[in-house]
């Protein structure tokens, strides 16, 4: 209903900007009409016509697109509430329990696991956070130094495979990766934006996961990181606006994926400001996704 009402509101704003350009347009054409003898005067009215119907469209611009930020923001807040109370209203419940009754030390130490877990779903949201909040005032190179990617990458993939419980046959490379390839960069923000990409692809999946990582040097000056998914898929017209920040590609009703929204907004922010830039293919819905990330890279022989 809420989705319903903003939509309409937006429209309303087109239409309403849309008869007021329409209108201006009139005035001035009459005004041309009837003045075209007096130069003076109809150069001051095309100036001033002009100015108005300029002012009009950037006016109805900026309200659009104010409101769809608008809307973008409220989905963020909903869905970082929910990565929020989730895993807080399941530590209470556990430890509620542990209180009010006696367990045995198995189910003790399950509900220890549990809470160990949900604590980390906390964390990682928090991080997230405070992490896009980071990459948007930071400008500045700093802590740069040369890194091994190679070794970053899988860490990493190491690393989300012992998080999520995957095996080799559900998340793993390609081919064998180049054993050292250089890049000039923070280690730490790299390592953060392929965790992110990996995670992404992690989450899209669905149950029956094969994500697919290469790492590719189609020149001395250029490395690729491409992550393949048999997920869920993009439609073509999503392909650009899910690096935004706060963008969550709309549910097709199968149930939305959990998430703030911030994890391709932050990828995308660190390989930028690393020089290279993030993309996505996709055939559409139900097809899979390649993500990749295109870095310089610093060659040593």
């Amino acid at each position: 209903m809420r989705i319903t009402s903003r939509a309409k509101t937006i429209a309303f704003f087109i239409t309403m900007g849309s008869c007021l350009v329409g209108a201006a347009v009139a005035l001035n054409v009459s005004w041309i009409l009837l003045n075209w003898r007096r130069v003076g005067l109809l150069v001051l009215g095309v100036i001033f016509f002009g100015a108005i119907i300029a002012g009009l469209v950037l006016n109805t611009i900026f309200l659009v697109r104010e409101m769809r930020r608008n809307d973008q923001q409220d989905s963020f807040l909903n869905a970082v509430t929910h990565e929020l109370k989730t895993p807080l209203t399941s530590i209470r419940l556990y430890l509620q329990t542990l209180e009010r009754r006696k367990v045995d030390d198995d189910q003790r130490r399950e509900f220890y696991r549990l809470m160990l877990k949900d604590t980390d779903r906390l964390l990682g949201t928090v991080e997230q956070v405070l992490k896009a909040s980071e990459v948007r005032q930071r400008s500045a190179r700093k802590n740069w130094t040369e890194v091994n990617f190679s070794a970053i990458i899988r860490e990493s993939l190491e690393l989300a495979q012992l998080r999520n419980g995957l095996s080799s046959n559900e998340l793993h490379f390609g081919s064998e990766p180049p054993g050292h390839i250089t890049l000039m960069g923070n280690a730490e923000e790299l390592r953060t934006a392929v965790a992110n990409l990996l995670e992404n692809a992690i989450k899209y999946s669905g149950p029956q996961r094969k994500i697919v990582v290469d790492i590719l040097t189609p020149d001395l000056d250029t490395v690729l990181l491409q992550v393949r998914d048999n997920g869920v898929g993009i439609p073509g017209p999503e392909l650009k606006s899910i690096f935004k920040r706060f963008y969550r590609v709309p549910s097709d009703g199968t149930g939305q994926v959990k998430g703030s929204g911030l994890g391709l907004f932050i990828v995308r922010s660190i390989v930028r400001r690393h020089g290279g830039e993030a993309f996505a293919e996709s055939e559409g819905r139900g097809q899979g996704s390649t993500f990749t990330i295109r870095l310089p890279r610093v060659y040593r022989v």
